[in-house]
């Protein structure tokens, strides 16, 4: 995997300085509860100021495989992204034909898509739900680093879809698992997203953190009893502070604008994680709330 250069013309992007969340340092229960409109996590969490970098200017510099994200071009027949008919019936095949576009790979599954806000959701949040899903939904900005899948749940998951999507395949030699994040209200918005440079990723501690999907969160002492099977369920990757951490965004992104940044490629020659979350910019004028959908995808070379 390449390291990062200095003297390059990424020191000398207009950078911003910002609060970023991370996961403090020690041992205790971690996992992310997840229900309409609202999401907690256990564990304890500290905010640290940070530099982060404005990519725009030099959009043409990223690469995915170089910084783990990248930057394209790319337009939606999807007149509506509130409308979530019109989203189901559009969006999942737009993502996998970019995907491929940006991958060069052979085939791409798309797993589910999802809307985020900065606006006020305590009036969704507060429409009870039987069986909620965590996907096609509306959630608030997630606000701390992480990456969306663990190596165990990154192998997990392709292995799974491969079989499910392609069941008389040949086999795949390589999996690449991406979020593909569109904003879809007007620049500048108010808490846009912040990508780590994926060969910075590697200096702090990180611990796993377990995906609880439920219709209402424990309380107390049940937010950290034992579950059994736990180490079976999908859980992300989050991240104590380091500051060998180089962040990036993109300022002013448009409804034509993607991001494209890895989950987990397990091509470890390249860069294959990117951790990611939203922040507050305060260097924006006038922001807009942030509204954006972002639908992941398993890549295979076969």
């Amino acid at each position: 995997m390449a390291t990062v250069a200095a003297g390059t013309i990424e020191d000398e992007a207009r950078a911003v300085r910002a609060m970023m969340r991370y996961v403090d340092e020690g041992d205790f229960v971690t996992r992310r509860y997840v229900s309409q409109g609202r999401e907690i996590n256990t564990g304890t969490y500290s905010d640290h100021e940070v530099i982060i970098r404005d990519g725009m200017p030099i959009r043409d510099h990223f690469s995915l495989d170089t910084h783990g994200f990248t930057i394209a071009r790319s337009t939606s027949a999807v007149s509506d992204f509130r409308d979530k008919a019109e989203v189901e019936r559009i969006y999942e095949r737009e993502v996998e034909a970019d995907v491929l576009r940006l991958t060069d790979a052979d085939k791409c599954v798309a797993r589910g898509w999802l809307l985020r806000t900065s606006g006020d959701l305590s009036e969704h949040a507060s429409k009870k739900v039987k069986g909620y899903t965590h996907q096609g939904g509306l959630q608030p900005p997630a606000g701390e680093a992480h990456v969306d899948v663990s190596t165990a749940t990154a192998q997990r998951m392709a292995e799974a879809t491969y079989a499910q999507a392609f069941p008389d395949g040949p086999g795949f030699s390589r999996f690449l698992i991406t979020s593909h994040w569109r904003t879809f209200s007007l620049p500048p918005q108010d808490m846009p997203l912040a990508l780590c440079d994926g060969r910075t990723s590697f200096g702090g501690e990180e611990k796993t953190n377990t995906l609880m999907v439920v219709d209402e969160f424990p309380e107390g002492d049940a937010l950290t009893a034992p579950v059994e099977g736990e180490e079976n369920l999908l859980a992300a990757t989050i991240f104590s502070y380091h500051p060998s951490h180089r962040w990036w965004y993109f300022a002013g992104m448009e409804r034509h604008d993607v991001l494209l940044f890895k989950f987990h490629d397990s091509n470890h020659d390249v860069t294959w994680r990117c951790p990611h979350s939203a922040f507050f910019d305060g260097s924006a004028t006038n922001p807009n709330p942030r509204e954006s959908i972002e639908c992941r995808s398993v890549a295979f070379w076969e």
